[in-house]
């Protein structure tokens, strides 16, 4: 295959393109994986942009506003931590993150800096793809249940603008803790599993190790005004998962 630099362009011709085709941003420096990456997505109907330099991969998340972005954690001019973490207020989209397979610190760090899913590396396209359009789905839900507008005290999640205001302040949440906070909300006064979690959340089954839900409730908690250290919105229910409690 040959090889292209990187110019944040897509190979695919303007007139080829249309509006309803979903635009995702791949920020990685390995030329070989970004190619067959983007092959593969375009391949399956994306418009696919990337960006090789990490130097500029916040430039290019806040002016393209892609509808995900794949970012991969070590990128020379800037590691994928801190471009998560600078592109977020601009940006609401999902963030996929490709990570070391054991390093599960590099898993936890991409979560609190606002990153709504990883992937290991070697990346697996399939499960790249599946893993991809669970998030896309996520991003376009509105409330299936018919109350798009749930109101608890001073606190009120909108799943129609998938926003959150806590005593009439908009919450600042990314896009995988407003799912997170829907979901248990949705569902208050019932006692919600990791693996049902796991299941709705990110279409994969919950293997007993994952701490990305129990970091995303530690972030979500101090942002709704629950105690960290006393919650009494958001309870843990031991060896089992949480709950969302209606009357706090």
């Amino acid at each position: 295959m040959t090889t292209r630099p990187s110019t944040g362009m897509t190979r695919m011709d303007d007139n080829l393109e249309s509006s309803d085709m979903e635009h995702v941003l791949i920020i990685e420096d390995d030329v070989r994986l970004a190619e067959l990456t983007r092959d593969y997505l375009e391949s399956n109907g994306f418009k696919v942009t990337v960006e090789a330099e990490g130097s500029r991969g916040v430039e290019q998340i806040q002016a393209l506003q892609p509808d995900l972005v794949i970012l991969d954690l070590m990128l020379p001019g800037e590691d994928g931590l801190s471009i998560c973490r600078r592109a977020r207020p601009d940006y609401a989209g999902p963030i996929l993150m490709l990570t070391a397979r054991t390093d599960d610190m590099d898993q936890v760090l991409g979560l609190e800096m606002g990153a709504d899913d990883y992937v290991p590396k070697p990346v697996q396209p399939r499960v790249l793809l599946a893993r991809m359009r669970a998030l896309l789905r996520r991003a376009e839900n509105t409330d299936q249940s018919g109350d798009a507008r749930l109101t608890f005290g001073n606190l009120e999640v909108d799943s129609a603008t998938r926003e959150a205001w806590l005593e009439g302040e908009r919450i600042d949440l990314t896009s995988a803790e407003f799912d997170l906070l829907w979901l248990l909300a949705s569902n208050a006064g019932r006692v919600l599993t990791r693996e049902e979690i796991f299941s709705d959340l990110r279409g994969i089954k919950y293997d007993g190790q994952d701490r990305s839900i129990d970091v995303r409730v530690s972030r979500i908690r101090p942002k709704i005004g629950d105690d960290p250290n006393h919650p009494h919105r958001i309870k843990t229910v031991r060896s089992k998962g949480y709950l969302f409690v209606k009357d706090a």
